[in-house]
């Protein structure tokens, strides 16, 4: 697979994993007097991109001293086993409420096909290869690393998962932040302006959670975010405002779809157990719309159809999320 890395300031990389589509996952990276740290993995393919880029910086894999993960679903951290077996001085750096996933993976992929099925579990993920605990550094809030000299502050940013940390990079000021500040995708900016919106993607979305590590990040005053999807979003607190807007009018689409549900099918029984995937079916088109119309607004020059292609997985997976969330909350 053909790779063009991705040179940003103060030995900052990323490059496009090619999962699913071009620009959906970035892999980061940041360089420090020769030694190395990934952040996030992308799955089992992007090692041979993860290889590749090293050579290009004229690195070998012993440089690498972390494989940090923002969280383990499946697009960020599908990769580290293999990474992990690839990079011999390395160490595994995960929220503690992942690190079991990480030595023990079997419960995490079950979930996993328990939403693909195994066929295509695989086919996305391959088999997923366990980490050895003692080379798993459980990153509780600030906890501070080190690549050599280069601080890397790793918070607690809950919302998106239970699981999830961001990474702040003392030295170039900026943040490393997975799926919790939003995703930014470069097809969608206009004229230099990016248009940033929520993944409340399943299971664990909780939107007092999200919005309290999204002003935990703020208060760090970053001069940059790297988003998995897709890259360096610059000035992130002059975006935050649209970003929890749209978060708030993620919650309420829920909130409408779930509140006129229940007045149909009520709460209780067998009822309750399904009430998420009606939820979900009346909220994916809304958001459909409601996701046009934002895009329109921000002045996209691209079609409806363009829209949809780049956007539908978002929209499937942040209508199942919201679902969840609504139905245990209805």
């Amino acid at each position: 697979m053909k790779n063009e890395l991705i040179t940003y300031a103060q030995g900052i990389h990323a490059f496009d994993t090619g999962y699913l589509r071009p620009q959906l996952v970035a892999v980061h990276l940041i360089v420090h007097n020769r030694r190395a740290a990934f952040i996030d993995t992308g799955t089992y393919e992007t090692l041979p991109l993860a290889l590749a880029v090293l050579d290009s910086l004229g690195l070998t894999p012993d440089a690498v001293d972390y494989v940090m993960l923002t969280h383990i679903h499946l697009d960020h951290a599908g990769g580290a086993g293999v990474m992990m077996g690839a990079f011999p001085n390395a160490q595994l750096v995960v929220h503690p409420r992942g690190a079991r996933h990480m030595s023990e993976p079997s419960k995490l992929m079950a979930g996993v096909e328990a939403v693909y099925g195994k066929e295509r579990t695989r086919q996305l993920y391959g088999e997923l290869q366990p980490v050895a605990a003692e080379r798993i550094i459980e990153a509780h809030d600030n906890t501070t690393l080190h690549l050599g000299d280069r601080a890397l502050l790793c918070i607690d940013t809950p919302g998106h998962a239970r699981h999830h940390i961001a990474i702040f990079d003392t030295q170039s000021q900026g943040i490393f932040t997975g799926d919790t500040l939003g995703i930014s995708y470069r097809e969608l900016a206009v004229d230099g302006r990016p248009f940033l919106f929520p993944t409340t993607s399943p299971s664990q979305f909780d939107p007092v959670a999200l919005r309290a590590s999204t002003e935990h990040i703020l208060a760090l005053q970053p001069e940059a975010a790297y988003l998995t999807h897709f890259g360096r979003l610059p000035a992130p607190c002059q975006h935050a405002p649209e970003l929890l807007r749209r978060l708030d009018d993620f919650v309420r689409i829920a909130e409408d779809a779930a509140r006129d549900l229940v007045r149909e099918v009520g709460i209780g029984g067998t009822a309750k157990n399904a009430l998420h995937e009606a939820i979900s079916a009346a909220i994916s088109p809304k958001l459909r719309d409601y996701l046009l119309a934002e895009a329109h607004a921000h002045g996209s020059r691209l079609s409806d159809a363009e829209l949809i292609s780049i956007l539908n997985i978002d929209i499937d997976l942040n209508a199942q999320g919201l679902a969840i969330w609504a139905a245990m909350t209805a």
